[in-house]
């Protein structure tokens, strides 16, 4: 069953925690993340894929070998946010989402809301 969320729809505490609704608004967010952080490696790997690598002298060449470097130290950092993404969107699916890992208490909204990873 396909849960229909609202438009404007924010999770609130005035309803049961972890309930379809809210389980849907943050499987919507996380995905919607993750798609974006995939579109960015992918225009990364373009633009670094046209990149000739022949810049005009070597201050040029440095600078370019600079971007470049924090560019693919970027995108590592993202790739490991793809992959606790992934893992968030496990526990939507096994029911742990929005528990403490450690403590089994619930996280709570605001808290997911800010950083929709949290464990």
């Amino acid at each position: 069953m396909k849960v229909i969320l609202p438009r404007g729809y924010r999770p609130s505490k005035d309803e049961p925690f972890m309930n379809e609704r809210q389980q849907e608004y943050f499987r919507r967010k996380l995905k919607v993340w993750r798609d974006e952080l995939l579109e960015d490696y992918e225009e990364t790997r373009a633009k670094l894929s046209a990149a000739d690598g022949r810049a005009g002298d070597p201050m040029d060449t440095a600078s370019d070998e600079t971007e470049r470097a924090l560019e693919l130290r970027t995108r590592d950092r993202e790739r490991k946010l793809i992959a606790k993404i992934d893992e968030a969107l496990e526990r939507l699916a096994d029911g742990t989402y929005g528990y403490c890992t450690v403590t089994g208490k619930q996280i709570g909204l605001a808290r997911l809301e800010a950083r929709p990873t949290a464990t």
